[in-house]
């Protein structure tokens, strides 16, 4: 068939077979009013269209944007609405009905607010999220139906101020301050991965006597220099009878000078002379080089490390050095980590809407590379009793859970945490990713809870803003010193939060990567560190505080390194 402009049409509309119609072309409604109406009333018809539905969105935007900081500026105005700390006993206000929205077969569905990111994933079931209007699936703010532990559950996302990063750190950091730490001691074998409790300070002067060097010569007095026969002196020996005036005797690596000694030739700078049993120098021998006097390294007495230091290998050769056999230390913190999710696999590939558990294998040795002494992954699925047990069991002094902190049908850490009576401390950062994050603490000097969201980077984002600076101080460990180097080029931000992005060391600059999506690991995998962008975004040349990784150098900026 062909059309008034001469197009050709060869598909049929499923809906009228006898009715032509492209697969990509209009409607046969818009045909006919296509064939029907002048061009400049059908350009007009369609401008004023587009027009009133972007009016229309604005309007709807500007009045959610509007009562949501209502809710903010006055958030005592409705008892429901108000941010509230769970204790024992008091269950929690219940926020009203939301609305819903019907699908065709009469399904209610809650809509999400504007702009909010959605934080599904592992644990965090799709469907509900933060900025869902109704606590729970049915819109109720109650128990689900069928849900048979009852209580009270999370209140709505859209009615509750999300606290700022920064804040957030900050809260964390000072709750690990004040928690008490008892030091111990540990052999030199066990310390390895705590932090110093006390100041190493040296016991002996490094070294303790006059060392060579280097293998060769040691000579007193101007040469040439009539040879002393014998093994020579050795490490580990006694230095043996001073040398007369022109004398040289053979030394070893390490062993003790003999006293009034003038200096070691090595032994690629002396040339003998057997027959006459003489040394001599191929270059001019200056007094005292290739020893080692004592006490060059430190004396004793000597604050050689401060407390908070962690204990590295490093760390473990110059207190074995300096005289140590054992060193006071803070207990490494134990944590426990719950895998939450029934559609996470342990092997294999994703199949049949099951997907492999990305958090579990990572964050064992992520909260290692803090200072954490962490438990193996406890896999506990979708089952709200079994979290309960775990969180009221635990000995651990941090319980770190994965999903399950959103508000969908099977997110259980909210309704049990009120379940059991926890502290909610802060419910969501103002961060992405990464907003639907928790910390709490269980009742009864039980373990602080730190709940993040089950999409990888988002709970990457959770582990920096709240386990780290927790577990750092809880471990021992000062903070370390912000650092602010400017970016290669401009990064987007949140209107209103702030943004955490991987990023690669360039030269004096760092560069933002690319897949730094909630659900990605690509991007993290290959950076350096995550870059602090805040609400608004930055332009080129900003600088933007730098989070570093466990695993990176202390300062890989400041080293020249380049990935």
């Amino acid at each position: 068939m062909t059309t008034q402009g001469g197009e050709t049409r060869g598909s049929r509309n499923p809906r009228d077979p006898h009715e032509p119609r492209d697969s990509l072309g209009p409607s046969p409604a818009a045909a006919r009013l296509t064939t029907e109406q002048p061009a400049a009333e059908r350009l007009t018809t369609e401008r004023l269209t587009a027009e009133q539905r972007i009016a229309k969105e604005r309007i709807a935007e500007e009045r959610a944007v509007e009562q949501a900081l209502a809710l903010v500026a006055h958030p005592g105005r409705d008892a429901r609405f108000a941010p509230h700390r769970a204790t024992p006993g008091t269950p929690s206000p219940t926020p009203p009905a939301a609305p819903a929205a019907s699908f065709p077969g009469g399904t209610p569905v809650h809509r999400a607010e504007s702009g909010t990111e959605g934080e599904t994933g592992a644990g965090a079931k799709t469907g509900t999220g933060p900025g869902t209007v109704g606590a729970t699936a049915d819109g109720s703010g109650d128990a689900r139906p069928g849900d048979p532990h009852g209580g009270p559950t999370r209140r709505a996302h859209a009615h509750t101020r999300s606290t700022p990063w920064d804040e957030a750190r900050a809260l964390a950091r000072r709750l690990g301050r004040s928690a008490p730490r008892a030091a111990h001691r540990v052999p030199l074998d066990r310390a390895t991965g705590h932090a110093l409790a006390e100041t190493v300070v040296a016991l002996t002067d490094l070294p303790s006597f006059d060392t060579s060097a280097m293998d060769g010569w040691v000579v007193t007095g101007p040469g040439p220099w009539a040879v002393r026969h014998g093994r020579g002196l050795l490490a580990g020996h006694d230095a043996g009878e001073p040398l007369a005036d022109g004398q040289t005797v053979r030394i070893a690596t390490g062993a003790r000078i003999p006293p009034e000694a003038t200096a070691v030739i090595r032994t690629e700078h002396a040339r003998p002379d057997e027959a006459k049993a003489l040394l001599h120098a191929t270059r001019e021998v200056v007094p005292g080089q290739d020893i080692r006097p004592r006490g060059q390294e430190c004396r004793s007495g000597d604050r050689l490390l401060p407390a908070g230091t962690p204990v590295t290998p490093a760390v473990i050769g110059l207190a074995a050095a300096a005289g140590y056999d054992a060193l006071v230390v803070v207990p490494r913190p134990r944590v426990d980590v719950l895998v939450l999710g029934d559609e996470l696999l342990t092997s294999g590939l994703p199949r049949d809407g099951l997907i492999r558990d990305a958090l579990g294998p990572m964050l064992v040795p992520w909260l290692s590379a803090l200072g954490a002494e962490v438990t193996a992954p406890r896999r506990l699925g979708d089952d709200a009793e079994a979290l309960r047990h775990a969180l009221t069991t635990s000995d651990a002094d941090l319980v770190v859970t994965t999903g399950g902190t959103a508000a969908g049908p099977v997110d259980h850490v909210h309704p049990v945490l009120a379940r059991i009576g926890a502290e909610l401390l802060v419910d969501g950062v103002a961060v992405r990713p990464g907003h639907p994050m928790l910390l709490a603490r269980v009742p009864g000097d039980g373990p602080y809870v730190v709940g993040l969201p089950g999409n990888p980077l988002a709970a990457v984002s959770g582990l920096l803003t709240l386990a780290e600076p927790l577990l750092r101080e809880l471990s021992g460990r000062p903070a370390r010193e912000p650092f602010r180097p400017p970016v290669h080029e401009e990064v987007q931000g949140h209107p209103h939060d702030t943004r955490l992005i991987p990023v690669v060391h360039r030269a004096d600059r760092v560069v933002p990567l690319h897949y730094n999506g909630p659900a990605m690991l690509r991007g993290i995998a290959a950076a350096d560190g995550l870059a602090v962008v805040p609400p608004g975004g930055v332009r080129s040349g900003t600088e933007v505080e730098i989070l570093d990784l466990p695993w990176s150098s202390a300062m890989p900026w400041t080293e020249g390194r380049s990935t």
